[in-house]
């Protein structure tokens, strides 16, 4: 095979992937799938596929996932992309997009395609530019989970964006990609499915979870090593101190990354942690080298336009404007810091703050590894909620967090509620439910 597949447009359409069908797409520890023969699976997994508009995917490991993204791309389907595999979550999706047909593409019919790949077409095949591609949810972090539509070109413009932003990490290399966040999260979606598809990336095929498993996956990497990851994923790296082989970078996003572990994790591995700003309602639309900078960059053509409320984000993959609850603080040079969200902002007795400030300042304190902050419902019709937080902090007291929370927090903002765990619920991405925090909060003194 000797044709170049181009991203530019076929016909008023665009390609699914771009590159040499020689170059390595999915790899692992036990060999390479090279983009031409994955195209030959995609199809022969297509051919056998229901007849349906929608199909949730629930697969972690990427080849499969990327198989039956591309696969059900081919019949014209939409790919639903869950926050959660939980069952209740799936039922509630397929029964809402059930009138235009709906189902799960389970494991097992994806791995049956291997034997019967060969007499597939190996041509990787175009999509309406305007056709949806996917729709993502919410993690449900502040109420329940979002849906939100992407068109193929949408993702198209958004790759181009990311591959023009972090290339300089990789030089001409190609990159090849180990991520800690499942491909159903738009951000697993924007840099382990279609940056592989359309940037040149190479992907593991895993998601690995635990120091080790990381470090194991990143050693089967063969050339430039990329870490996308998370900073909960990160403080675990540094806290079990595994050695890791030698990375071309590191992305983290999905939770603010304070900005001495970046430091940190930068001086332990030697390589470059970039933070990317997005949603599932805009994709990336910014960065910034987190350990250095305090400002974010927007991406070329994007504007912002704050808000009372917010923020308005326009974007050359935006189809229209979309309205974040952030707010951001808007510098002539058009870079930006994030001052927090709407809902995030506390007035009590006329003195005001924040709770991702209060948050940082309780996982400041020696020996808190993790912990949150948030306020709960008022008691009463126009009262004000109280101030709680959840902690783990093996060592230490409830009180003792409280006396030190007194030194840099106006006692109005102190914690009336404060629960000791062994572990936050985090979900894969590190994002908490509130009704999860609500629930373990329910029985706190």
């Amino acid at each position: 095979m000797s044709a170049v597949i181009q991203t530019h447009n076929q016909g008023g359409r665009l390609p699914l992937a771009a590159g040499h069908p020689d170059r390595v797409l999915v790899f692992d520890g036990e060999g390479a799938l090279t983009l031409g023969a994955f195209m030959q699976q995609a199809r022969a997994l297509a051919a056998g596929l229901p007849d349906a508009r929608h199909v949730v995917h629930l697969a972690e490991d990427r080849r499969r996932f990327l198989l039956g993204f591309c696969a059900a791309a081919l019949r014209g389907q939409v790919a639903l992309l869950p926050p959660s595999g939980a069952p209740g979550t799936v039922a509630e999706i397929l029964e809402a997009h059930a009138a235009g047909g709906a189902y799960r593409l389970e494991a097992g019919r994806i791995d049956a395609v291997a034997t019967q790949a060969a007499a597939a077409d190996p041509a990787v095949p175009a999509v309406e530019p305007d056709a949806l591609a996917a729709i993502g949810y919410t993690s449900g972090s502040t109420g329940r989970p979002q849906p939100h539509a992407k068109t193929w070109a949408a993702f198209a413009t958004g790759a181009m964006q990311n591959l023009a932003e972090l290339q300089d990490l990789w030089g001409a290399a190609q990159p090849q990609v180990v991520a800690t966040v499942p491909p159903q999260h738009m951000y697993g979606m924007e840099m382990t499915v279609m940056l592989p598809l359309l940037g040149g990336a190479a992907v593991h095929a895993g998601k690995p979870l635990f120091p080790a498993d990381v470090a194991r996956a990143l050693h089967e990497a063969n050339g430039a090593r990329l870490l996308v990851t998370t900073p909960v994923h990160l403080r675990a790296l540094l806290k079990s101190g595994v050695a890791l082989p030698p990375l071309c970078g590191i992305v983290s996003a999905t939770a603010p990354l304070p900005r001495e572990l970046a430091a940190e994790v930068e001086d332990r591995y030697g390589a470059e942690v970039r933070e990317v700003f997005g949603s599932t309602e805009t994709c990336v639309f910014a960065r910034r080298r987190t350990a250095r900078d305090e400002l974010w960059t927007p991406l070329p053509g994007v504007r912002l336009a704050p808000q009372p409320d917010g923020t308005q984000v326009d974007a050359p993959h935006l189809p229209a404007p979309v309205v974040l609850a952030d707010l951001f603080e808007v510098h002539a040079d058009g870079r930006f810091r994030l001052c927090g969200r709407q809902a995030d902002l506390l007035e009590i007795a006329g003195k005001r703050a924040s709770l991702g400030d209060l948050t940082r300042r309780l996982l400041a304190i020696p020996g808190v590894e993790d912990g949150v902050v948030l306020q709960l419902e008022p008691d009463r019709p126009g009262g004000v909620g109280r101030i709680a937080a959840l902690a783990v902090a093996p060592g230490l007291e409830a009180g003792d967090i409280l006396e030190a929370l007194r030194g840099s927090v106006d006692p109005v903002f102190l914690p009336r509620r404060l629960r000791l765990l062994e572990r936050l619920p985090r979900n894969e991405t590190g994002k908490l439910r509130r009704e999860t925090l609500l629930e373990l909060l329910a029985g706190a003194p």
